[in-house]
């Protein structure tokens, strides 16, 4: 078997330094093209990465249908042998690339599910506020639709992270990176209740101070936990659809854009990567972030 080893190598410190992946991310990557190498080893063909053909991948996507991997998993394949021949193309490893002409699978788009501003003002009223709990979980709502939030980012929100003289929250989104996020004054109003009238009295276990949503315990809630108090008020409001705490997430972004907000100015506050190769968004101004979330999202 030929020895992939130094360009998996040069592949894995290309995605760590210069494009600045998270540690899941580029083992992702670096999987994809070890699928390949083990392809190559079953079928007995020693050759480097500048042997490889279009011809040769394709037999190797039949091979990987035929184990019963999903479209959407052969499309993220795709994706990460895409980046490996793009790398050893710039680095002049290979003339060629590929993977050039490689067709993904014909993925089924499914439209994510959101909810009506309607349905968002009954699930709130769902909420039994005459517990402590019920002050809590109506903050939590607020903040995941005001603020559009996932949950590992609501569950991950610190005490230190709150700055709403300025009208921001820092929120540590996927691969650790911070951004911050216009606060409503809805949602605000409500963290600042939840605070006064009910984390005040939590006995707070000791490492956990700083996390702002916490259980009777006094320790920072769990995703399941955010999950099972949506699932149980989705049911109290006599609600149908499959909603989930990313639901929000949908429906925050959903009534921007139907509001009319620039959507760079929502996939800025989402934190999404650019969906182009070329990063043609710049960093927006915070100001007209905040500007953003008052002129259109319901709650401002």
């Amino acid at each position: 078997m030929a020895n992939w080893t130094p360009y998996i190598r040069g592949f894995k410190a290309y995605l760590q330094l210069e494009k600045g992946l998270a540690e899941h991310s580029v083992d992702a990557y670096i999987h994809d093209v070890e699928k390949l190498t083990q392809y190559l080893e079953i079928i007995n063909l020693s050759i480097g990465p500048e042997k490889v053909t279009l011809g040769l991948l394709q037999d190797f996507l039949k091979w990987i249908t035929g184990l019963g991997l999903t479209s959407r998993s052969q499309s993220r394949l795709i994706s990460g042998l895409r980046g490996f021949f793009r790398y050893l193309l710039l680095e002049n490893i290979i003339a060629r690339e590929p993977t050039e002409m490689l067709e993904s699978p014909k993925l089924g788009r499914k439209l994510p599910v959101f909810l009506s501003i309607h349905e968002i003002d009954s699930m709130m009223a769902a909420i039994d506020l005459s517990t402590l709990e019920g002050k809590r979980n109506k903050a939590i709502l607020e903040t995941m639709y005001g603020c559009g939030l996932r949950v590992s980012e609501v569950v991950n929100l610190k005490m230190t992270g709150l700055h709403f003289k300025d009208g921001f929250i820092r929120v540590i989104g996927k691969g650790d990176k911070e951004r911050l996020v216009p606060v409503g004054r809805t949602a605000q109003s409500e963290i600042i209740q939840y605070i006064e009238h009910t984390r005040s009295h939590i006995a707070i276990k000791r490492g956990q101070e700083d996390f702002l949503f916490l259980n009777r315990r006094g320790s920072k809630l769990s995703r399941v936990m955010i999950f099972n108090i949506i699932k149980d008020l989705t049911s109290k409001a006599g609600i149908k659809k499959n909603v989930s705490p990313h639901t929000f997430r949908h429906s925050f972004a959903t009534h921007l854009v139907e509001g009319g907000a620039d959507l760079r100015a929502v996939q800025e506050m989402l934190g999404h990567e650019s969906i182009t190769t070329t990063e043609i968004y710049t960093h927006l101004d915070r100001e007209y972030l905040r500007s953003t979330i008052i002129q259109y999202h319901p709650r401002s």
